[in-house]
């Protein structure tokens, strides 16, 4: 079927999202016991940011509702508040000049290739011998 053939109650917008129920008092009591068990392993690590220092933080963590509180304005940081490098100016590689000798190019003499022939499909291969050309000139391949 088509799209262009679907009738306009056809949407991708949900609008049946059901809402999610409380949890329970035993389910809570649980989630308590995890949540000190979370934040005793995140000491562990030494993830101390990672700790949630409300209980009803972590519950929201748990069903997926958590959103988390950014700690300061990025607008008032001052560029004094930040570590700035006080290290002299060091210059590149490519001020200096380079840490090998330069490579000569390669050039042909014009004494190996005899020519160029034509094989299948266009194909343009260089001839170094005379039996290269005759097998080339039959179309043979090696």
């Amino acid at each position: 079927m088509s799209m262009h053939l679907v009738g306009p109650y056809m949407t991708t917008t949900k609008y049946n999202r059901r809402k999610s129920k409380k949890p329970t008092q035993t389910q809570l009591q649980k989630l308590e016991v995890e949540w000190r068990q979370h934040n005793k392993r995140m000491r562990q690590i030494q993830c101390h940011s990672a700790q949630f220092d409300k209980f009803d933080d972590y519950v929201a963590y748990t069903r997926g509702e958590y959103k988390p509180k950014i700690k300061g304005n990025n607008k008032t940081l001052k560029v004094e508040d930040h570590y700035v490098r006080q290290t002299p100016y060091i210059p590149s590689s490519n001020d200096i000049g380079g840490t090998a000798a330069r490579k000569e190019p390669q050039q042909y003499t014009g004494d190996y290739i005899i020519g160029i022939a034509t094989t299948h499909k266009s194909n343009l291969v260089p001839v170094t011998s005379k039996k290269q050309a005759v097998e080339a000139s039959t179309m043979r391949r090696n």
